[in-house]
């Protein structure tokens, strides 16, 4: 009926990775990879510094900041991005399974420190990169999508005025920048691919164990 064919189509998404991603990430064998000359840079962070390294110029915007401590400090925030709130998220959304409510309050503890951070990085600029868009915008900036999703699906609100009011004034500007928005998915696309592609892999791995 529909639901094994929803099953069957769930697990041909997940699993039916093409060979080409397969010998461009070998080890955990997932998007993003870069090919540059037919040689594979893989994961986000990665490459956003590559391309910093690879194609400054004087006529290109800097991904990262010019100074080696300023390059540092957004480094190791990214890195808390990436360790705190994309784990979290996924558990907010019900990607995998975990305690929402501990989840909710893992993204709410980051994002208050990432509030301090802004003040301390931006020094009283728009953005994390100062006067445009830099690497620790654009690292946060990729969760602002699945955060949104993840607060309508779990009922929780976790990018709150009261409590973060810099953070969610950048986020604002963020998705208003002309880099930017036409390419932030919509919320509500976002729940229906979670709800119909996302959960059902989950459910397809648990029915295959």
């Amino acid at each position: 009926g529909s639901r094994g064919s929803s099953t069957s189509s769930c697990r041909r998404w997940s699993e039916n990775k093409s060979e080409l991603l397969l010998r461009s990430n070998p080890v955990y064998k997932k998007i993003p990879v870069l090919l540059h000359h037919g040689k594979p840079i893989a994961e986000s962070v990665i490459i956003l510094q590559y391309i910093d390294e690879v194609w400054a110029s004087d006529r290109a915007p800097a991904i990262l900041p010019a100074d080696p401590y300023a390059r540092a400090v957004q480094r190791f925030w990214a890195q808390y991005v990436d360790d705190k709130i994309a784990p979290a998220s996924v558990v907010l959304r019900g990607a995998t399974n975990g305690d929402k409510d501990e989840a909710a309050a893992q993204v709410s503890t980051a994002l208050q420190h990432l509030e301090e951070a802004f003040v301390k990085c931006s020094q009283g600029k728009s953005y994390f990169g100062g006067d445009n868009i830099g690497f620790l915008d654009i690292v946060l900036g990729s969760q602002l999508g699945w955060l949104k999703a993840a607060e309508k699906i779990a009922g929780v609100k976790v990018l709150d005025e009261s409590k973060l009011p810099e953070l969610t004034a950048w986020a604002e500007r963020f998705c208003a920048h002309h880099a930017v928005r036409d390419v932030m998915p919509e919320t509500d696309r976002l729940v229906q691919f979670i709800n119909t592609y996302l959960i059902g892999v989950l459910k397809a791995k648990a029915s295959n164990k």
